[in-house]
């Protein structure tokens, strides 16, 4: 590039490969010459349109002469899409906006609430439908979801119980050492794991895995058509992929439920034993004399609320997916967030439930 006259002259290949030479910071002139430009790429019409911009800026008008109508078209496309130089400004965010996107994120809520107890009506439907013609289930389908949700997470949901069941005799035994009252742990123990901490973290645990297990495959299906495919073929998709899964989670997550309250009580049982000297069989006819079996009651009555829950969110969170792969993530992570907050929600209530009936 030269400056000859008040006329900046380009000549060659203006390429991606020789902009690096171009001197676009220095000079003034009111024409850019492209008469000699043989070749011109993006990275050379980017090069030509930011000096027509810094002229521009210095006050100049500056004029593009001598390009061919290709090169002329090229400028175009580039200089249309080229952000503003100087940015353009923000805008300042006031009170009645940050009001409006309170609204806005409380309308939406409330309509994917209405969806979801939508979806949970039509699910729920399909279920009682197939208990009135049972020859429609699926047995083979809800088999192979029983051993993904439920013996596959067997491992996982023990080793949680039972470091739990360690934890609280550990922090027990710190308090309760204080007054003299170590045999007391066993009732702590009990208590916390077979009404409340057993069944509730197993279902978290069952909603980050399971839970976002059926968003990210139903989503999959939603992405490459099969799901629209099913129903040209006139399947409904509710009976054919969400029952299966819902009625395995709620026939497992009891089953889960149950196992981690043994491995939770096995664990405070071997905690007590070392940190308190409370001897198996002491901990043993304690627990079966002074634990209420109304205890383990209501966590196993909990469990096929919770798995309905985590079946429902899971499910109408893949059949939202769009067909990209960014919609299938982000509702993956929706799926396990509102499956969680639902999960204690309910614990809550289900609690100050019980609580009035004094159960």
């Amino acid at each position: 590039m030269s400056l000859t006259n008040g006329v900046f002259v380009l000549q060659g290949d203006l390429l991606i490969g020789t902009i690096d030479g171009l001197d676009l910071a220095q000079g003034q002139a009111q024409t850019i010459d492209l008469g000699g430009v043989t070749q011109l790429d993006t990275a050379g019409a980017w090069a030509v349109v930011t000096l027509e911009r810094r002229l521009l800026a210095a006050g100049l008008s500056p004029q593009i002469t001598g390009a061919s109508a290709s090169q002329t078209d090229l400028l175009a496309v580039v200089r249309a899409n080229m952000p503003d130089a100087t940015g353009a400004a923000r805008a300042r965010v006031t009170l009645a906006d940050r009001l409006e996107q309170v609204g806005r994120g409380a309308v939406d809520v409330y309509r994917e609430m209405l969806a979801l107890i939508g979806f949970l009506g039509r699910v729920v439907a399909t279920i009682f439908g197939l208990i009135l013609h049972p020859s429609r289930i699926r047995w083979t389908a809800i088999v192979h979801h029983m051993q993904q949700t439920g013996l596959n997470a067997v491992p996982i949901v023990a080793l949680m119980a039972f470091l739990i069941g360690v934890v609280l005799a550990f922090q027990g035994a710190a308090q309760l050492r204080q007054f003299g009252a170590e045999v007391f742990v066993v009732d702590l123990i009990a208590i916390s794991i077979l009404r409340e901490l057993g069944i509730l973290l197993t279902a978290i645990i069952v909603a980050g895995r399971s839970g976002s297990a059926f968003t990210a495959a139903l989503g999959s299906m939603k992405m490459r058509e099969e799901i629209d495919a099913m129903r040209t073929l006139g399947l409904d998709p509710i009976e054919v992929l969400v029952a299966p899964r819902v009625i395995a989670l709620m026939l497992m997550l009891p089953v889960l439920g149950v196992i981690a309250n043994f491995a939770g009580l096995f664990g405070g049982a071997i905690m007590s034993w070392i940190e308190l000297g409370v001897s198996p069989g002491v901990f043993q006819s304690r627990l079966i004399s002074n634990t209420d079996v109304w205890h383990l009651g209501v966590g196993l009555i909990k469990a096929p609320f919770f798995a309905l829950i985590i079946g429902i969110v899971g499910c109408f969170e893949g059949m939202q997916v769009g067909g990209d792969a960014e919609s299938l993530g982000r509702l993956t992570s929706t799926s396990v967030v509102l499956s969680i907050f639902l999960v204690i929600t309910a614990d809550a209530m289900f609690s100050i439930f019980f609580a009035i009936m004094g159960v």
